[in-house]
């Protein structure tokens, strides 16, 4: 489309490390283990059993998603086949420094990614703890926009979970 329109646009660079969270995977592979051992999972999973074919079973998931994905980041569970929280955020943080570092002065880059490498990326310019940073994640809305802003060594958060852009409140959605 900008192209169509005669905008010059870059081609796109596509960073492995800015890949989202496996979520399918950390519930895949958490769950089962957190059932034999903490009775909050166990009752949050058995609520979303019991609504699987109702209009609650959404809410229900996302509930069990957040207290498994808290396990998870605080590492709780040692599990040697998943990426860990802290790996996660390595990962996105040195994509983010392969970006700020092929960025000329006084120039921008867009970034198009999903709400775990936000989040990630909003934990290391606050030095969030990992509960906190899954907190972003929950709050992020679909194609909103977050801005950074890099000099030398510093880099910070201009602005987070934008929207300005839709007309159409009805258009917001999470994640």
């Amino acid at each position: 489309v900008v192209k169509a329109a005669g905008i010059d646009w870059p081609e796109a660079v596509i960073l492995p490390g800015l890949d989202e969270l496996d979520a399918g995977r950390v519930m895949h592979v958490l769950v089962p283990p957190l059932l034999e051992r903490d009775a909050r999972v166990r009752a949050l999973h058995s609520a979303f059993k019991a609504a699987e074919d109702t209009p609650e079973a959404g809410r229900l998931l996302q509930s069990l998603f957040e207290e498994v994905a808290l396990h998870w980041a605080e590492a709780r569970i040692a599990v040697d086949e998943l990426e860990s929280w802290h790996a996660f955020r390595e990962r996105v943080s040195s994509a983010i420094a392969r970006i700020r570092e092929a960025t000329p002065k006084s120039s921008s880059t867009v970034v198009f990614t999903s709400a775990g490498p936000i989040a990630a990326t909003v934990s290391m310019v606050f030095e969030l703890p990992p509960a906190k940073s899954l907190d972003l994640i929950w709050t992020s809305r679909n194609s909103s926009y977050s801005e950074f802003l890099s000099t030398g060594s510093r880099f910070s958060l201009a602005s987070y979970n934008s929207f300005p852009h839709l007309d159409d409140k009805t258009l917001l959605t999470y994640r």
